[in-house]
C-alpha cells in the first residue's frame, strides 16, 4: 500500500555553464562547483562551445578543449562535461543548449543558466535573449562588492523577473533573474595562452592533469603539433 502522505521527490535542479573553455581552469571550475553548491543543484553541466557567438573562433578546436575539461573533471561527480552544443552547426546560442535541456529533462526540473556579470550587462545583444527565461532562469555570479548596474533597458527587464531569495528562485522551474555573489579567481585563459606561448608555466593556475595535456599536445605554442581530429565511430 502506497503511503500517501510520503513528501513527493522534489524536482531535479540542473544548472549549466557554457564557454569556450580553451584551456578550462580553476576559475571557471571554481564558480560552476560554488553555484552548485550555495543553489544546492542535483546537476551542473559545463558546456564547451563549438563557434561561439560574441568573440573569434577558439584558439583550439573542440576535440582538444574537451580533452582538456574531461581531464579536469575526472574523478569527481559534482561537475559534468555536457558536450551537447559541439553536434549542432553554426553559432552556438545559449537559448538553444536551455532548450536541449529542456527537451532532455523535460518541464518539471529547476534549470538554471550561469554567467558572469560581465556577460550579463551585454545579455540584450544576445541571440532571442528575451526568451531565455522562458525555459530557465538566470544565476549572475559576482564578486563580493562588485555590483555593475545594467544597462537601462536591461535593469528594467530584470526588474520585472527578479528573485527575491534563492528559495524562491528553487520553487519555480524558470522565469527569474537572481545575483549570486561567489569567490570569482582571477585567472583568464587569454592570460594563460599568452603565458605558455611566452614559454611560461601556468601551474596552479588549471588542474594538473589540464596542465599536463597542454604540454603533451603542445598547445598554445607558437608551432603546435597539428591537433587530433575526432572519429565518428562510437
Amino acid at each position: 500500500m502506497t503511503d500517501k502522505s510520503a513528501a513527493s521527490p522534489r524536482p531535479l535542479r540542473i544548472g549549466f555553464l557554457g564557454g569556450t573553455f580553451d584551456p578550462v581552469h580553476f576559475g571557471h571550475l571554481r564558480m560552476a562547483y560554488e553555484v552548485r553548491e550555495r543553489l544546492g543543484l542535483d546537476r551542473m553541466h559545463l558546456v564547451p562551445c563549438a563557434s561561439p557567438y560574441h568573440r573569434g573562433e577558439p584558439a583550439s578546436p573542440a576535440p582538444v578543449r574537451v580533452g582538456l575539461l574531461r581531464a579536469a573533471l575526472e574523478g569527481q561527480s559534482a561537475l559534468v562535461c555536457d558536450e551537447r552544443d559541439l553536434s549542432r552547426p553554426g553559432p552556438t546560442y545559449s537559448i538553444d543548449t536551455l532548450a536541449s535541456l529542456r527537451d532532455e529533462f523535460g518541464d518539471a526540473p529547476c534549470l538554471v543558466m550561469v554567467l558572469g556579470q560581465d556577460a550579463y550587462r551585454h545579455l540584450e545583444s544576445w541571440h532571442r535573449w528575451q526568451t531565455l527565461l522562458d525555459l530557465g532562469h538566470l544565476v549572475v555570479v559576482q564578486r563580493p562588492g562588485s555590483v555593475q548596474a545594467p544597462p537601462p533597458g536591461l535593469a528594467r527587464w530584470e526588474q520585472a523577473h527578479q528573485a527575491p531569495s534563492i528559495e524562491a528562485l528553487l520553487a519555480t522551474n524558470h522565469g527569474h533573474v537572481l545575483h549570486l555573489e561567489a569567490r570569482l579567481l582571477e585567472i583568464s585563459s587569454t592570460d594563460i595562452r599568452a603565458q605558455v606561448a611566452a614559454g611560461r608555466s601556468p601551474r596552479y593556475l588549471l588542474p594538473a592533469a589540464v596542465e599536463q595535456r597542454i604540454l603533451e599536445l603542445g598547445l598554445y605554442t607558437p608551432n603546435p603539433p597539428e591537433a587530433p581530429r575526432r572519429s565518428h565511430e562510437q
